[in-house]
């Protein structure tokens, strides 16, 4: 564990991408196999189940430290982290920790057998071994809180210069469905893959954000400039739904989420659509919510999101289909090297023979002459529950990630209003001594009436400057919550707009952020509910 606590603060003392990737390999070339599969297992979210909850981790580590209740409140409001206030709050270890990470985790999910008080004294005996940073580290992965400042990308990047395999190899061998406990660190670097797991996806093609200006004309010229003749450019529809890969080999379905998560039960009206397909395909798209022929709301979409049970009322209240927009897989070959054209031609083919069209969406191809025509088309966007336009070459492969130029995202404005910030709270981990956490208000008459919730979009010495008015303007005090005076207004951005009868505003934000601090308007200048509720009408998303 002390390894793997050492490479977690390396990691999160620096931002510089070749520092990262040389903390990564120096790790991985000197710790046994088994921590290098657990700490790959940790890195891409494969954490294991959480065993005892923050309400007997607060207990004990009170216990442990002797401290009353009301001391332990007051340090974690401050701290804003339960793994690193009960790290900071313990007394100095009696023993010496010598068990490694791959020991700690087998322990973990063995507690699923220990009565409470066996768990207790697991516990106990457990941080009297530890220093703060390894303390800090172990409670974060027993509250399944752990995060790491690194990207998948760096951890491939690292791997990749251990092993010399290509980094789309090992991106795609760690895809999928597999458990620490049977998958080896061998078999990850094995020359061949021998692995049967027919249920792995590939790794997600990923498109870049196109910049926009204020002037149209210049926007469009810019375009033509970078990307050139639109003749060798596919334009789409850029859906507002959930990304996923749906996969039909050896007789057997699944459906991949673009963060990891095999969701084929949550959406089962998709399954026969699946089944038809031929044996060893696979599509990527969009799992969204759709009926009479056009997609509905994000919001509808929402309402299935994390309900373990589908009841029969919210599978007809939010009837899913799969706009596909491409084909990665075929006969059980892997066709990412073809064009576009080409992987087009195949899906188009596919929808036609299928027998299920009204699940089975094909992404359509919008037909445009010139950028400056797309431009005119994109501000339509949100009239077809779109947020914008994927370009894709037509001449391009399936890329692994992000790479620069073949695919790109050219998405609307967002809609915003002017806000006036009247509560803040605390953040966490690197900003826990700052306030960056803001709740934002509009007029509703005499009376500021709160609406949105935002933490990003300021600048670190913007945030500074603010968390600097929140301490010097504080009004009440509610736990972590400060009531600040109403003085500071934002421009807040948001993707779209939604009636809410759980809000006093009456309205619900999808993606609210801050887009810019107003210092040129005073609070008479911010912004009405009316003009949140004539936005309801007008962008509901």
């Amino acid at each position: 564990m002390r390894d793997f606590a050492c490479l977690f603060s390396d990691l999160d003392e620096t931002n510089k991408t070749n520092e990262k990737v040389a903390v990564l390999k120096e790790y991985f070339l000197s710790v046994p196999d088994e921590d290098k599969i657990q700490t790959l297992a940790l890195f891409t979210g494969r954490k294991p189940k959480r065993q005892i909850n923050s309400s007997l981790l607060k207990q004990y580590a009170m216990e442990m430290a002797g401290i009353p209740t009301w001391l332990f409140e007051e340090s974690y409001q401050v701290v804003g982290d339960l793994a690193e206030t009960i790290a900071l709050l313990l007394p100095e270890p009696a023993g010496e920790q010598t068990k490694s990470l791959s020991d700690w985790i087998a322990e973990i999910r063995s507690l699923v057998n220990f009565t409470e008080e066996d768990r207790r004294s697991w516990l106990l005996n457990a941080w009297d071994t530890m220093g703060y940073q390894e303390r800090f580290v172990f409670n974060k992965i027993l509250t399944g809180s752990f995060r790491v400042g690194v990207s998948q990308n760096l951890i491939i990047k690292a791997l990749a210069d251990i092993s010399g395999l290509e980094s789309a190899t090992l991106t795609h061998r760690i895809m999928g469905n597999w458990d620490p406990l049977s998958f080896s660190f061998q078999e990850l670097l094995q020359e061949q893959d021998a692995s049967d797991d027919v249920s792995r996806p590939y790794p997600f093609c990923l498109a870049y954000a196109i910049q926009e200006t204020s002037d149209k004309q210049k926007t469009a010229d810019e375009i033509e400039a970078e990307l050139g003749n639109p003749a060798e450019w596919q334009a789409e529809w850029k859906w507002d739904g959930i990304r996923a890969q749906a996969i039909h080999r050896k007789g057997t379905i699944f459906i991949w989420t673009r963060g990891e998560e095999l969701a084929t039960d949550k959406f089962p009206e998709l399954h026969d659509f699946l089944l038809s397909l031929p044996d060893g395909t696979v599509l990527d798209g969009e799992a969204i919510c759709f009926s009479e022929g056009k997609p509905l709301p994000f919001n509808v979409l929402q309402t299935r999101i994390g309900r373990k049970n589908l009841s029969k009322k919210i599978l007809a209240e939010s009837p899913m289909a799969f706009i596909a927009y491409d084909c990665i897989e075929f006969n059980g070959e892997d066709i990412r090297h073809k064009t576009l054209a080409d992987r087009r031609r195949i899906l188009e083919q596919l929808h036609s023979d299928s027998p299920h069209q009204d699940v089975f969406q094909l992404s359509p191809v919008v037909e445009f002459n010139s950028w400056a025509d797309l431009y005119e088309l994109r501000l339509a966007s949100r009239e077809y529950h779109a947020e914008g336009f994927m370009l894709k070459r037509l001449d391009s492969p399936y890329q692994t990630g992000r790479k620069r130029g073949d695919w790109w995202k050219w998405k609307v404005d967002p809609l915003s209003v002017d806000a006036v910030m009247i509560y803040a709270q605390k953040g966490h981990g690197r900003r826990a001594d700052l306030y960056t956490d803001y709740t934002f208000a509009v007029w509703d008459g005499d009376k500021l009436v709160a609406f949105a919730k935002a933490y990003s979009g300021l600048t670190d010495k913007e945030i500074r400057q603010v968390d600097n008015f929140v301490k010097r303007n504080t009004i009440e005090k509610f736990g972590p919550v400060r009531t600040v005076k109403p003085q500071l207004v934002f421009e807040i951005g948001f993707e779209g707009i939604n009636k809410s009868n759980r809000h006093k505003s009456g309205v619900a934000l999808r993606f609210p952020r801050i887009l810019r601090w107003r210092h040129d308007k005073k609070i008479e200048d911010a912004d009405t509910i009316e003009v949140l509720r004539a936005m309801l009408g007008e962008h509901s998303s």
